[in-house]
């Protein structure tokens, strides 16, 4: 999708070709030549580089108007847009959301509507935000009046993780009907994480998630890593999710 963090860059090695049959393109999947190549991987390097410089300058600006910076990551319809619809109810802080999704403002709409101040970043192909989006969106941001900037990322388990936008804190959910699996499927995205927000706890009778191998599997992964369980209709869990944002608040452990 992207073009930059080498997920353009792999496919099945005949799948272009209509006269090979399912099984026979599931016994010659490939990773694309360019990604062993030097001269490629130098220059997603480089990009990666320029992504930090540019992270660490979001990073000093929001410090320098006392504003703590949360990127928040998941699948998508893990439930990021309507947990931040409703945080505001249950948090004494004032706080605007950058959001990221490849197309419309449905999500930033939805946020509006809400009276939280949104702007939407359209990736396009892009299936991650980067620093140099987010640095473009904060021109669009009074951060004055401000004590957090939430970063919605688009949804995705896998490339948002390796890029820096620059905050403070990385929040990951995982939502109850995708499955306790993808901690160990997806274990960068989890490593990275400051909290894992387990959603749609209501719905744990219903489907075979298993809130204690979820635990085990971040213990190996991320030893200090929080796991919270979360559901909208438990008002409670809100306040235990916004307790452990006020906690974090100014980069504090």
């Amino acid at each position: 999708m992207c073009q930059d963090c080498g997920c353009s860059i792999t496919r099945h090695d005949h799948s272009l070709n209509p006269s090979h049959s399912h099984s026979e393109t599931d016994h010659n999947i490939a990773t694309n030549p360019q990604l062993n190549d030097k001269k490629t991987l130098s220059l997603i390097h480089k990009i990666l580089d320029k992504n930090d410089i540019e992270a660490q300058h979001n990073r000093e600006h929001f410090e320098a108007k006392s504003v703590t910076a949360f990127n928040i990551m998941s699948s998508p319809g893990s439930g990021k847009t309507t947990l931040l619809e409703h945080l505001h109810l249950h948090m004494d802080l004032k706080y605007a959301v950058i959001e990221g999704d490849l197309e419309t403002s449905r999500d930033a709409d939805r946020l509006t509507a809400r009276g939280i101040e949104a702007f939407q970043i359209q990736t396009g192909s892009a299936c991650h935000l980067d620093a140099f989006m987010v640095h473009s969106a904060l021109h669009h941001i009074d951060l004055e009046p401000l004590d957090i900037c939430f970063i919605e990322n688009v949804g995705n388990l896998v490339c948002p993780a390796s890029y820096d936008v620059g905050t403070h804190k990385n929040i990951v959910l995982l939502s109850v009907p995708e499955g306790d699996d993808k901690i160990e499927k997806y274990p960068v995205m989890f490593r990275r994480a400051d909290v894992v927000l387990v959603t749609k706890c209501d719905l744990l009778p219903h489907f075979d998630f298993s809130i204690e191998e979820s635990k085990s599997q971040l213990k190996k992964l991320n030893p200090n890593v929080e796991l919270i369980e979360v559901s909208i209709k438990d008002t409670q869990s809100l306040r235990n999710v916004a307790d452990w944002i006020v906690k974090h608040m100014g980069g504090n452990a």
